[in-house]
């Protein structure tokens, strides 16, 4: 098992900036990429960006290319997601996910979700 905690959401004027926090804990060897997904009222849980547990290679969402940046600290177990240049569209629930399978963006290959954390930009 694999327990995952988001923290960091809130609210936030366009133009701002907030960073997420996923930390992982349990059977964390066996996550092979950690992704963080969004999901906003009456939409589909979709990707917005992906990252190796172990290694380099990352993955972004089109609507998110320059803007948002994903990290990992692997001694504390956690990733983060740092979201700047927000707008009112990126308005959502973020779920930090661990995929057993090499997933970068495929919500039903993704094994465990935390909880959730708002993400609310106002214009």
């Amino acid at each position: 098992q694999v327990q995952l905690v988001e923290s960091g959401g809130g609210l936030v004027q366009a133009g701002g900036s907030l960073r997420l926090s996923c930390a992982a804990s349990g059977r964390t060897y066996s996550c092979n990429v950690m992704g963080w997904f969004r999901q906003a009222p009456g939409e589909e849980r979709e990707v917005v960006a992906s990252i190796m547990w172990s290694g380099s290679n990352t993955y972004y969402g089109d609507s998110v290319k320059g803007r948002f940046t994903i990290s990992r600290d692997n001694a504390k177990n956690t990733v983060y997601l740092q979201m700047n240049s927000l707008k009112p569209e990126d308005t959502a629930v973020y779920y930090c996910g661990c995929s057993r399978a090499w997933s970068w963006g495929v919500a039903s290959a993704y094994d465990y979700w935390g909880q959730g954390t708002q993400v609310t930009v106002s214009s």
